[in-house]
C-alpha cells in the first residue's frame, strides 16, 4: 500500500511545460516566480498578442528554425526546410543560431 496524495507532478517536458508552470506561478524546482517576472511577461506577452501576424506559414518556419536548431545540425535542417516548401535558411539565421558552434 502507498501512501501519498493523488498530486499529479508537474511535467517539465513538452510545449506546454513552460506555460503552464507561468500560469501557476511556481518554477519547476518548485520556488514561486517572483512577481515582478511574472508582471513583466504577461505585458510583454500582451503586446505580442496585440502583432498583427505576417502570416501561419511564416510563423510555422520561424518556429521551425528557432527550436529546430537546438536539436538538428545546420546541414540538415536547411534541407528539411527545403524538403518540405520552405525557404532555406538566412545568413543571419546560420550566424544567430549557429554561429556560436
Amino acid at each position: 500500500m502507498t501512501t501519498g496524495s493523488n498530486e499529479v507532478q508537474p511535467t517539465t517536458k513538452g510545449a506546454d511545460a513552460v506555460d503552464e508552470a507561468i500560469t501557476q506561478g511556481i518554477d519547476f524546482d518548485g520556488t514561486p516566480i517572483p512577481p515582478a517576472k511574472l508582471e513583466l511577461y504577461h505585458q510583454v506577452m500582451g503586446l505580442e498578442a496585440n502583432r498583427q501576424r505576417s502570416g501561419v506559414s511564416n510563423t510555422m518556419r520561424s518556429r521551425i528554425v528557432r527550436i529546430g536548431a537546438k536539436h538538428i545540425p545546420q546541414d540538415e535542417l536547411d534541407q528539411k526546410l527545403v524538403d518540405a516548401g520552405f525557404a532555406p535558411l538566412k545568413e543571419k539565421e546560420i550566424a544567430f543560431f549557429y554561429g556560436g558552434k
